[in-house]
């Protein structure tokens, strides 16, 4: 689908003043102003993220007296609950939180929801079936809890206290727990509110090693070094997609050099199946090689699986947790494409799909675990808000995607009175609806959908950062601009975009890919660029010439070799 380009053009006086002032490329001054920063203290601040610059996790709302209840506990022995969601956010918050508690010598055990059978977040279920026979006296829970009322009221009837952590929008009646640690809670002082689900946690363990200090218990063990935890920080924080600014880039930096000494063996072993290099771990390797392979585990079975791989100390069992993952990861990838290729027959089978602005189907037999990712996949071939539901029995269950500029929660809850439950936020969504309610559904989100979009909004768009010759590449300019990750939301990689190129070679290679080597045709004697295009390799093989592309410049590492590469995102060929 034909992307609309939008270049952004900061000004080159102030580009250059405030790179001289951080001494860095010309080029970077000007990717430093499309991210909104100005200040030469605020870019140094954003190039050298250091954990000096963490808020102090003592503002969150009622850390305080968490900790407090804590600290009771671990010294009496009490035994604790971790309850944590079935996604790699909630899975790396409680194994982060499972390994410190441990180590502190608490009577710790978790608990993970079967997302089929129980569903999202704490349940009154689990309080009287789990914590009540199990003698818990204080359940905490991780990546869930905020809108857990009646499980909350539960576990206060029986005597237990809650702790909740979690990042997600607050509802209007909050649940009776000892504390609620979520940045987003009304009255919370904490400077940033996008903090994900384990981030969270890990400023739980921030304040409670503190408090610990404080009451000299490290003298009898040494005080554990935090820093190490951060690779589940940035697992789950990247695998989340929440913004990576402030807080969230400090601590995904740290967890992305903690990843790269391979100091966990499950980590380890998932990243050899990946196919992920040993010594650089970047955020796209999070989020599309290694968070779909633990996510693959709750998705089609037990989230349990991809906590006991966090946690496996010992080599084999890790290599076979790891390979179990894969497996999974590979039957997930098998179904999502079976329910693609559905889609393509139902839409294939009504003519006039096209004039629609939305896509709302249904089917018996598609897996629940995996719809929402096959309705991104939609979103991004059709561009246009994707509803899928499965039709299980009696109750069918729905997952939503949407485009940017339109609200899906808000579309969701006009046509509330046709569902029986329905959660999420402006970008994605998941429903409950009665079977017979569907085709009136199917009518309903379309009419809103074309009630509150514009005919620009079905178009997506690719901001360009800047204008770029193929002659000014270098190895400086790369070794500089992977100073400005971790890339991912809030902070995208810079995308460049230059004019009248080349092809002087070109092959396919790996599952369709296109690998290239180009140059700008004012330049014929420079040395070409290599260049590559993902799942294009069969349409564009012969292509010798592009009148603009639009790419990414990263470095490609081989052993100890290093390579300029550019990844081409978009094209106009004439």
């Amino acid at each position: 689908m034909k992307k609309s380009w939008k270049i952004l053009s900061p000004d080159p006086r102030e580009a250059e003043e405030l790179a001289y002032g951080c001494g860095c490329h010309p080029i970077i001054g000007a990717l430093l102003i499309n991210r909104g920063i100005r200040d030469k203290d605020e870019a140094e601040k954003f190039l050298n993220p250091s954990f000096y610059h963490l808020h102090s996790p003592f503002l969150l709302k009622d850390m305080d007296i968490a900790v407090e209840r804590i600290s009771t506990a671990i010294f009496n022995r009490e035994r604790i609950l971790i309850f944590g969601d079935y996604d790699v956010d909630g899975v790396s918050g409680t194994a982060l939180l499972l390994e410190f508690l441990t180590y502190a010598g608490a009577d710790v055990i978790y608990y993970l929801p079967n997302r089929f059978t129980e569903g999202y977040g704490l349940s009154t279920t689990c309080v009287q079936e789990i914590a009540v026979p199990g003698n818990i006296a204080l359940i905490i829970t991780v990546d869930c809890g905020t809108s857990s009322l009646e499980a909350v009221k539960r576990a206060h009837e029986s005597g237990i206290d809650v702790i909740i952590t979690d990042h997600h929008e607050v509802p209007d009646e909050l649940p009776p727990a000892f504390a609620i640690l979520n940045p987003k809670q009304p009255g919370c002082p904490f400077p940033f509110s996008s903090l994900s689900g384990v981030g969270v946690v890990f400023n739980l363990v921030l304040a409670l090693r503190k408090h610990l200090r404080e009451k000299r218990f490290w003298d009898k063990r040494p005080e554990p070094n935090l820093k190490a935890y951060c690779d589940f920080v940035a697992l789950g924080t990247v695998a989340d997609i929440v913004p990576l600014k402030d807080e969230n880039r400090i601590l995904v930096k740290g967890g992305l050099d903690i990843l790269d000494c391979g100091e966990r063996p499950g980590i380890t072993a998932l990243k050899v199946v990946s196919g992920i290099a040993a010594e650089h771990t970047t955020t796209w390797d999070i989020a599309f090689r290694l968070a779909p392979r633990i996510n693959a585990a709750g998705r089609l079975d037990h989230a349990s699986t991809g906590l006991e791989l966090l946690r496996a100390s010992d080599e084999e069992r890790a290599q076979s947790l790891a390979l179990r993952l894969n497996e999974e990861n590979t039957s997930r990838q098998a179904i999502e494409n079976n329910i693609i290729s559905d889609v393509k027959r139902m839409l294939a089978a009504e003519p006039d799909w096209s004039s629609k602005k939305s896509l709302v189907l249904a089917k018996k037999g598609w897996h629940e675990g995996v719809i929402g990712i096959v309705a991104s996949r939609l979103v991004e071939l059709y561009y246009r808000p994707v509803v899928l539901i499965a039709l299980t029995g009696g109750m069918a269950k729905g997952s939503a995607r949407s485009i940017e500029g339109f609200n899906l929660y808000q579309a969701l809850e006009a046509c509330g009175t046709l569902l029986e439950r329905f959660g999420g936020h402006e970008a994605a969504g998941g429903l409950y609806i009665r079977p017979e309610n569907i085709h009136r559904f199917r009518t309903y989100f379309e009419d809103y959908v074309r009630k509150n979009t514009r005919p620009e909004d079905f178009q997506p768009k690719l901001v360009i950062d800047s204008l770029l010759s193929l002659e000014d590449i270098s190895m400086e300019l790369l070794e500089q601009l992977e100073k400005m990750a971790p890339f991912g939301p809030g902070n995208p990689e810079p995308l460049f975009a230059s004019s009248n190129i080349d092809v002087i070679y070109s092959r396919v290679v790996g599952t369709n890919h296109l690998q290239l080597q180009v140059r700008e045709s004012k330049n014929p004697d420079n040395r070409p660029v290599g260049a590559i295009i993902f799942n294009a390799g069969e349409d564009l093989k012969d292509i010798k010439r592009f009148d603009r592309i639009a790419y990414s410049l990263r470095l490609n590492r081989w052993k100890k070799r290093k390579s300029i590469q550019m990844v081409i995102k978009d094209f106009e060929i004439s």
